[in-house]
């Protein structure tokens, strides 16, 4: 991972703010500081450079006037060497050292001269004469480092009053910098502690600044982050919010108005399709027993004699035929009441082994196989709804048997955690895999009796009473459900 890629995931925008801020403050003083370091430089350079040429001057006319009044313009090494005495007296009057050489280079007078000088016997290289000669109208500077440090050596034409060039000075310069270093690091060190203070300042307004600019999407965030499709959503006022924020609000607000439309709208489809499915699926229910009682009347009327002998018991027949198909339309009634208006559980502190004992006592023993680790454990029930979950559950298990296996329930009672977990083992045909996921489906069934509610009115008795409910099953082996109930 880069670090533009960690520094865009790990870190806020308050935090980027901040220090952003924060590095706009530090990189400002640090240019001013280099800013200030270069200007402080080159004025001390153009001082330097104006005393240089200001004493070369002054020494310039003084070996002018000297040399107008001995007549040197064309002298000879040995004429100048009587005037060595004036010479040297210009040296002390401007406390300057100062050597004079020839247009061919050869020395004149010395008082201080480059190393490289010496070496060359006293003589100034032919390369640099014709560099000099080159800067005729000013002077050529050079840095020089010797065994007393480094100094500027300046070399520039003598010339007479009406232009002509008759010698070579050469003037060493030497900077008086302990001053002005001293001066600068005293005002460097006043500038650090100002720039310091202004760090200081400037993390605190920062600080403040990225707070108060990412407060309101703070709290945007945090209400977008609560915002739900079936939870009652609040809109967004904010005070002194900035134009780009508000746009973010408005838009917030006309989805959340947006939102609440749909859902109401959703709610109201789903509703009428659960109405509609309800519907279709009560008359398809109650239509299943219509046919045979009309086809059965019919039949009866037909075959009707009088005076047959077993007419009695025809009308016996008939009679219980008919019962039986009041009686499924009455269970078919039941159920859809049953699913539709399951009273709210009334939860108490009872005894769930007992319970689960006395639901497994009504079915046939030599069907029911009953275990449990522990004697007795009070948890919160509803014991009317309870031995309703273990009815549906044990009396699923027998029909899920084939008629040729004699049915054999296993239920079975434990503690896990903080868990009593009662199972319901078949030994039934099992769960065919594509019908998994619709089990606890209502009007969901694979029996050709029934309603199919049963394990959706048990998996809502179960949320009910906190717990959880859950199956595992092999197509030919059967099924096992576990229910879980909180302890108290």
């Amino acid at each position: 991972m880069t670090l533009k890629a960690l520094f865009n995931r790990r870190l806020s925008l308050r935090t980027r703010l901040f220090l952003s801020m924060i590095l706009l403050v530090f990189l400002a003083c640090m240019l001013i500081l280099a800013a200030t370091y270069i200007q402080y430089q080159t004025e001390a350079d153009d001082y330097n450079l104006f005393r240089l040429d200001r004493k070369e001057q002054q020494i310039q006319r003084q070996l002018n006037y000297l040399v107008d009044k001995y007549d040197l313009e064309e002298a000879s090494d040995s004429v100048w060497a009587s005037y060595v005495k004036d010479l040297r007296s210009i040296s002390k009057i401007h406390k300057v050292e100062f050597s004079i050489f020839s247009l061919e280079g050869d020395s004149l007078f010395v008082s201080f001269t480059p190393l490289k000088i010496i070496a060359n016997n006293y003589k100034i290289d032919s390369s640099l004469v014709a560099k000099v000669f080159e800067k005729s109208g000013t002077r050529y500077l050079e840095e020089s480092n010797d065994e007393i440090g480094k100094f500027q050596s300046s070399y520039s034409l003598l010339k007479t009053e009406n232009g002509t060039p008759y010698a070579i000075l050469f003037f060493p310069y030497f900077e008086d910098i302990s001053f002005s270093e001293n001066e600068l690091n005293k005002f460097l060190q006043r500038l650090y502690q100002v720039y310091l203070i202004m760090l200081v300042v400037a993390i605190f307004f920062a600080y403040f600044i990225s707070r108060y600019v990412t407060r309101s999407l703070e709290k945007l965030r945090q209400m977008i982050g609560q915002t739900g499709f079936l939870t009652r959503n609040k809109k967004i006022h904010l005070d002194n919010a900035t134009r780009e924020i508000e746009g973010l609000v408005n838009s917030y607000n006309n989805m959340i108005d947006d939102l609440e439309q749909s859902a109401e709208l959703l709610a109201k489809t789903e509703r009428e399709q659960a109405w509609q499915e309800m519907a279709r699926q009560v008359a398809h229910e109650i239509k299943n027993p219509l046919t045979p009682m009309r086809l059965t009347v019919q039949s009866f009327q037909r075959r009707l004699d009088p005076n047959d002998p077993e007419l009695r018991e025809k009308i016996h027949e008939f009679s219980s035929m008919l019962i039986t198909q009041i009686d499924t339309m009455s269970q078919v009634a039941n159920a859809f009441s049953d699913y539709a208006t399951l009273p709210k559980a009334q939860l108490q502190e009872d005894n769930i082994v007992k319970l689960t004992r006395r639901a497994a006592d009504v079915f046939e023993q030599e069907n029911i196989e009953f275990t449990t680790t522990i004697k007795s454990q009070y948890v919160l029930l509803d014991r009317t709804q309870w031995i309703r979950v273990m009815t549906n559950l044990i009396q699923n298990g027998i029909q899920s048997v084939p008629s040729e296996k004699t049915p054999k329930i296993k239920v079975q009672i434990k503690i896990q955690a903080d868990w009593v977990v009662i199972t319901v083992k078949d030994n039934g045909h099992g769960i065919a895999a594509e019908n998994k996921d619709k089990i606890f489906e209502p009007k969901f069934t694979t029996k050709t009796r029934g309603m199919g509610l049963g394990l959706g009115i048990v998996k809502n008795i179960i949320t009910s009473h906190n717990g959880e409910i859950s199956f595992t099953s092999k197509e030919g082996v059967g099924t096992k459900f576990e229910v879980k109930i909180p302890l108290l």
